[in-house]
């Protein structure tokens, strides 16, 4: 039998309306902007991958994304899926994001096995009040551990003495019902982290997450002896070198990792095991991503992390690009072990533009 190649490539840029703003640290969001690669093969097997960009999070933009992502699709097309991946690996550490996008749909044209178990996976909730109203976060948390959610995230970042006072607004409205992750999106300077982090009660919460620039490891460092909780580095992870690293300087007690910026399922089991490896504890999921990267990593998690998945970027848009799409059973994703395909009338209603190579 001849090596499977690769026949046919498309390329879509889409753009999926928020159905609220997400309020980040780094901006706020009303829509996602992702680059779809779809795959065929010569004998007719075919797979998609996603890459959402998100400015401040990956040095890619949309528009050097589609363009690299063209320049990808040009030398792949009529080649081997072997010689594919090959290449994809190459233009990994210079486009992370892209060449993702290409290796998940490589991992579902060849069907990786993660992708056809059937579990059911815990997803956290992310709490979109600002805190400044305690009537109003005591209802949307009383609506989320209604439905069964047993840890939620909470934004901080912004400012210091407001980020404080709204912390105390939401550990008084959760109070003790789940656990919290708090996450600064790099918000903070190295001295404001230090001060929140020796402010905070550390009742009923669980971590902070990536205090400061994901470049900054000095303050990474100099950030985690002032914790009474335990600390999680995110943007400043990618792969094993990082996590190495986070190890050897003592910057973290947990990684977070996203299938966005490892490349493909199994690269991403084994990184999430090696983090446990380095006496760390791996977190997963990627909540600025389309329900293709959300089942994604909802089907790598089983067997390698233990604690609540963040992939749930779907939660956040109206519009499921897969077909089936993802369903929930109280807080967790459940996964019934076939694949999905793509639901072609939604890709088109949020097409930007798009490309094909044959």
């Amino acid at each position: 039998m001849p090596p499977r190649a690769l026949e046919h490539i498309e390329l879509r840029q889409l753009r999926l309306p928020l159905t609220k703003p997400y309020r980040l640290a780094m901006g706020v969001q009303t829509d996602f902007n992702t680059v779809l690669v779809a795959l065929t093969a010569s004998d007719g097997a075919s797979g998609f991958g996603e890459a959402t960009l998100v400015p401040g999070y990956t040095d890619e933009t949309v528009e050097a994304s589609w363009t690299h992502a063209g320049e990808l699709a040009e030398a792949l097309a009529g080649g081997t899926v072997e010689a594919a991946r090959q290449a994809l690996w190459t233009a990994w550490p210079e486009a992370p994001f892209t060449a993702t996008a290409f290796l998940s749909a490589l991992d579902y044209l060849e069907t990786h096995p993660a992708l056809t178990r059937p579990a059911n996976v815990p997803l956290l909730a992310i709490l979109s009040s600002d805190g400044s109203d305690y009537g109003a976060a005591r209802d949307e948390a009383d609506r989320l551990v209604d439905a069964g959610y047993r840890t939620l995230k909470f934004k901080v970042g912004f400012d210091l003495e407001a980020d404080l006072a709204a912390l105390q607004t939401i550990q008084k409205a959760v109070d003790g019902r789940a656990s919290l992750r708090i996450d600064a999106n790099q918000g903070f300077s190295r001295e404001d982290a230090i001060a929140f982090l020796g402010a905070i009660s550390p009742d009923g919460v669980e971590l902070v997450e990536q205090t400061c620039d994901k470049a900054d490891w000095d303050a990474a460092v100099a950030v985690k002896p002032h914790g009474r909780v335990p600390i999680m580095l995110d943007e400043a992870i990618y792969g094993l070198d990082d996590i190495d690293r986070a190890a050897d300087l003592g910057a973290a007690d947990l990684i977070k990792l996203k299938l966005m910026k490892v490349g493909a399922i199994s690269t991403l089991q084994d990184a999430l095991d090696h983090i446990r490896s380095k006496g760390m504890t791996p977190v997963l999921g990627n909540g600025v991503a389309t329900d293709i990267g959300c089942w994604m990593e909802a089907c790598a998690m089983p067997g390698h992390v233990d604690n609540a998945g963040e992939m749930n970027g779907f939660l956040k848009t109206p519009v499921q690009l897969l077909d089936p799409p993802l369903t929930m059973a109280g807080d967790e994703i459940v996964l019934p072990g076939e694949l999905p395909r793509l639901n072609q009338s939604a890709v088109d209603d949020v097409t930007v533009r798009s490309q094909r190579w044959s």
